[in-house]
């Protein structure tokens, strides 16, 4: 049973082996022929795409063969063109350039001709001058010498009177120019009339503050006059002392020094030394960046310190009331701007004049005048001759460069115009009597008022006793008077009026 059971399984997996194979076989004859199938269909596509790629490369290369035919029909067509136009152009030169040498011989034929009959008119010209100066017994020199003399002798009278108008018109000329050229200089720096003068008064909030400041037994006010070099004068006026000394530096460095003191409230020996270091290194970074900022505002730079310092100091110095830091910016800013003008050097201008008064900073301390020891201060740092010169030449009568004739002007400006300077009261009061006691000296002058500064007289004259005409001599006799007599800066105006009243009342 069991053997039979054995047998049946043998034959059933023959059979399965069998039928598994027969299925197998099967499946893959159909998938060899869809594929055969599948790989004949792409053979045929892409034989069809291979055919449209031809076909249309071919039309590709049909165009563009036809676009290269037209464009080289097109170029043929340009270079025949050109060809023509050489070809005509080359034509026209040929006949141009016969026409010219056809031009040339004829110029040549009438040259000949020309230079023939010159020749011919020279020499009748020179046959000529001998028979006249056989006929008149003169040569051609001595004939034209006589003629000369002749016509100068009859024209030297209206030649002087020529002469002398037009010398008259030029002066008048460049007195216009150069009145021209000051008042544009003036105007543009436009100068304030008010400067800064240096201050030796101290004001204090109370008068107990002087007993403060003298200290016990005078201590205090010893050791600030020993550490500065000044004299502190306390005496009955309410409010305020006095600081005496001849040096500009040390009295601002005093009257700093006690303002600082004051406001602190701690008066005594330590703090008053403490104080006045700080007010010196306060002064000296001011003198310093003062002098800077002058440099600056001028223009003038590679200056040595030591001399900005040395031009920071003129802000403590003052002339005839007229601070001197102020008149060296006025001068040199009126020297740039003549030099402009005048076509001088605008650079020397401008430094010399910031450098001009340089020498008044020490001539409390050198001996010798400010002109000098500005001098040798510019050569000792270096500076140009004709820059140092400008220090010597704005006191010379004749400077003998152009930057120091107008330096000298820009001084002159600076220094007397209205309200620059002042002079004492004595000899204000003198200067305005002496200019009316000028103007009434005159017969016919009725008064006589100086107004202006001393800039201006007003004379009133008897009407009954001038005329006009008289009038206006006078006017030229008094200025005569005046300049002959008087000194004064600048120019004083002379102003005469006549006045004729006639008063009727009607009743």
């Amino acid at each position: 049973m069991s053997f039979l059971n054995f047998l049946l399984t043998l034959i059933g997996l023959g059979v399965g082996f069998g039928l598994g194979y027969v299925i197998r076989k099967f499946l893959t004859i159909r998938s060899k022929d869809a594929a055969e199938i599948e790989a004949a269909a792409i053979l045929t596509a892409a034989k069809t795409q291979e055919k449209d790629i031809l076909l249309h490369a071919k039309e590709k290369a049909i165009k563009v063969i036809e676009e290269a035919k037209q464009e080289e029909s097109a170029r043929r067509k340009d270079l025949q063109h050109l060809q023509e136009r050489l070809e005509k152009r080359e034509a026209t030169f040929d006949q141009k350039l016969l026409e010219l040498e056809n031009q040339k011989q004829k110029s040549d034929e009438e040259r000949t001709k020309f230079e023939a009959a010159r020749e011919e008119v020279k020499k009748i010209r020179d046959e000529q001058m001998q028979k006249l100066e056989r006929i008149a017994a003169l040569t051609q020199d001595e004939a034209k010498k006589v003629l000369l003399d002749n016509v100068e002798e009859k024209i030297k009278d209206e030649l002087v009177v020529r002469i002398r108008k037009l010398e008259d018109t030029a002066n008048q000329e460049i007195d216009r120019r150069a009145r021209t050229i000051l008042a544009s200089a003036m105007e543009r720096i436009a100068a304030s009339h008010v400067v800064e003068t240096t201050t030796t008064v101290v004001d204090l909030p109370s008068d107990e503050m002087k007993g403060r400041i003298i200290g016990k037994e005078g201590r205090n006010i010893k050791a600030i006059e020993l550490q500065t070099g000044v004299e502190i004068i306390v005496d009955e006026t309410p409010g305020t002392i006095v600081i005496s000394g001849f040096n500009p530096i040390r009295r601002q460095v005093a009257k700093k020094a006690l303002d600082s003191l004051i406001a602190d409230g701690r008066i005594h020996p330590g703090r008053i030394e403490e104080a006045i270091d700080k007010a010196k290194r306060e002064i000296t970074d001011d003198i310093r960046r003062t002098g800077e900022e002058a440099a600056y505002e001028i223009g003038v730079a590679g200056l040595d310190p030591k001399l900005v310092q040395l031009l920071g100091r003129l802000k403590f110095r003052t002339s005839y009331g007229q601070n001197v830091l102020q008149h060296s910016k006025e001068v040199a800013l009126l020297s740039k701007l003549l030099g402009e003008e005048l076509g001088a050097n605008v650079a020397v201008c401008a430094k010399g004049g910031l450098l001009h008064d340089i020498g008044k900073a020490v001539d409390h301390e050198i001996q010798g005048s400010h002109p000098e020891i500005g001098y040798d201060i510019m050569k000792k740092f270096g500076l140009p001759e004709e820059v140092a010169y400008l220090s010597l030449a704005h006191h010379e009568d004749s400077p003998h460069s152009l930057e120091g004739v107008i330096v000298k002007v820009a001084d002159a400006i600076s220094g007397a115009r209205p309200g620059a300077r002042k002079d004492t009261f004595e000899n204000y009061i003198q200067r305005l009597q002496e200019l009316e006691n000028v103007a009434t000296g005159f017969a016919g002058v009725e008064k006589a008022y100086a107004i202006q500064a001393g800039r201006e007289v007003r004379v009133f004259v008897k009407p009954e006793e001038m005329d006009d005409y008289r009038s206006l001599k006078l006017a030229r006799e008094i200025a005569d008077k005046i300049e002959q007599e008087l000194k004064y800066p600048g120019e004083i105006k002379v102003n005469v009026i006549r006045e004729t009243r006639i008063v009727e009342y009607a009743r």
